[in-house]
């Protein structure tokens, strides 16, 4: 693919549905359309404060359900979000020797608190806890964000917003077409990569967020670290064959998934053991049934996201959707920043007017671009005069 013009180093900011308290934040050097240079990667974590409140806020999202007026405390949550992440980007810019000047553009993907797909000729509804324009204010940088709106407002599904960058990336990176990138936070989302352009994305079902509920229910910590629980159970696969009959997982795509579609409730009654290690085999399943909607079953697949850093749940993706399965860092990327660096590179594409929805990952009927870009003091200074 042909270079657009001049590299712009943005800077990419995301925090998933799961919840983890940390804001992952990356910087890369693109043109919107290939990948240049990787800059600095880090998790920067946020008060313990706020990442309370944002598990509150998503409790009162789900029972809100887009009916009626949104719940007061969406406003508190959206200064204090955007506030904190102002901070990290701070935070992260002195620990990597960088100053804003450094800094051409920040793509602030802010905080997921509920998402409903389109069904039946009705548009869908999402909801991200981000200001745009107060973090601009507050940094002195460009910033875009709102990335999905115009999407779901077109009918579109809204998600997977990354297939593009999937692709990019893999073009960066010499990788082999043929391959999937499957992003492992609280919903998993994955991209096929034909060669050049060519690709497709879709939710495939649940990911870290059914274990990780289960495990917390349970009080036996926030996550199956290491997947220990998983690799001591044994798969009810009575119940995990029930689920698999969901007309989700056959449904073709474009589809996507709100964090609390799937829940762990199928193993009630399960040890934490076989309920852990039935989870981590249902997704297993979910990414079997995803490629076969696939133009071609994948040679490899690439995992990002926390869920990489669990054995189990590779084991069992590897197992029961007959794949190669490496992670990120197998292949020289950064596993916690890939999702940062897409929405880096969706802001340059916001910012240079290029496509980041298309038919085949959002169900738009033609491509189409996204995003607001809110100017930063310093810039409207400089325009000024």
């Amino acid at each position: 693919m042909a270079c657009l013009g001049k590299p712009v180093r943005a800077l990419g900011l995301m925090t998933g549905t799961i919840i983890d308290g940390f804001v992952d934040v990356a910087v890369l050097e693109t043109d919107g359309v290939e990948v240049f240079d990787l800059g600095p990667a880090s998790l920067v974590p946020y008060d313990a404060r706020l990442n309370a409140l944002l598990k509150d806020v998503l409790e009162e999202a789900v029972a809100w359900h887009f009916d009626g007026p949104e719940p007061k405390i969406f406003q508190e949550a959206e200064r204090a979000l955007t506030l904190a992440q102002a901070e990290a980007v701070r935070a992260f810019l002195s620990e990597a020797g960088l100053s804003r000047h450094d800094i051409d553009l920040i793509g602030f993907h802010g905080q997921t608190v509920f998402h409903r797909a389109p069904e039946n000729g009705h548009h869908g509804q999402t909801r991200q806890l981000g200001d745009g324009q107060l973090m601009a204010d507050e940094l002195r940088i460009d910033v875009a964000y709102d990335f999905r709106t115009a999407d779901m407002q077109a009918g579109g599904h809204g998600a997977p917003l990354s297939a593009c960058y999937h692709a990019a990336l893999m073009r960066y990176s010499d990788l082999r077409p043929n391959t999937a990138v499957l992003n492992l936070g609280g919903v998993a989302n994955i991209t096929w990569w034909g060669g050049e352009d060519e690709f497709v994305g879709f939710d495939s079902g649940p990911a870290s967020g059914p274990i990780n509920d289960w495990v917390a229910r349970h009080g036996l910590g926030e996550m199956d670290l290491d997947g220990r629980l998983a690799l001591e159970g044994v798969v009810d696969e009575a119940r995990l064959s029930t689920m698999m009959e969901h007309p989700f997982f056959s449904q073709s795509f474009p589809k996507s998934l709100d964090r609390f579609d799937f829940t762990d409730s199928f193993v009630e009654g399960l040890s934490p053991e076989d309920g852990a290690a039935t989870l981590s085999a249902f997704i297993g399943e979910t990414i079997d049934a995803a490629f076969r909607l696939m133009p071609l079953r994948p040679d490899q697949l690439i995992t990002c996201g926390g869920g990489r850093n669990n054995p189990a749940l590779l084991r069992a993706i590897a197992e029961r959707a007959d794949v190669v399965v490496k992670t990120a860092e197998d292949v020289g990327w950064r596993g916690d920043a890939v999702e940062a660096e897409c929405f880096g590179y969706l802001a340059v594409r916001t910012l240079n007017e290029l496509p980041f929805s298309f038919p085949f990952t959002t169900g738009v009927e033609e491509p189409m671009t996204g995003g607001v870009i809110a100017k930063g003091a310093l810039q409207l200074a400089e325009e000024r005069q």
